[in-house]
């Protein structure tokens, strides 16, 4: 659930990010059963597009786009800047996911899928947003130090 007034004037469909999110949950299970890089390197492409808003060229929202007009869901708006900083997180592990496995720490990129993993999942079955809570948090804490980026 969001905060009652917006955040930013940006709105994006959350069924679309719920389809998406579907996505790097099944890519990152099939990660965590194979341990093959070119997985973690599909997510990572992924995000990249979607953070540099080239969306033509995301797979995942491709096939978001193409099963909600295919099932004729109506869009479910919500604010952007909580998804984009969760989409900023999503990229930084998938990073660290193609970093970790180039290197060979195995153990430890496990761990980082199975966040990536339980994340996504969350976000797929109850559009519970890791990312987004932790941007209201860091707003709320912003709030009361004061923190004002037009000083």
């Amino acid at each position: 659930m969001s905060p009652s007034c917006p955040i930013s004037t940006r709105r994006i469909d959350s069924n679309i990010v719920r389809i998406i999110s579907f996505q790097v949950a099944f890519f990152t299970f099939i990660l965590l059963l194979t341990q093959e890089t070119i997985f973690a390197a599909i997510l990572l492409f992924d995000y990249c597009m979607r953070m540099l808003r080239q969306l033509n060229f995301s797979p995942f929202y491709f096939v978001g786009e193409f099963v909600l007009k295919g099932l004729g869901i109506a869009p479910k708006l919500c604010d952007e800047s909580p998804k984009r900083f969760a989409l900023f997180l999503g990229l930084v592990i998938s990073l660290f996911l193609v970093i970790l496995f180039a290197v060979g720490f195995t153990f430890f990129a496990m761990g980082v899928a199975i966040t990536l993993f339980m994340c996504a999942l969350l976000e797929t079955a109850f559009d519970f947003c890791i990312g987004c809570k932790i941007y209201y948090a860091l707003q709320i804490i912003k709030g009361f130090l004061n923190y004002d980026r037009n000083i």
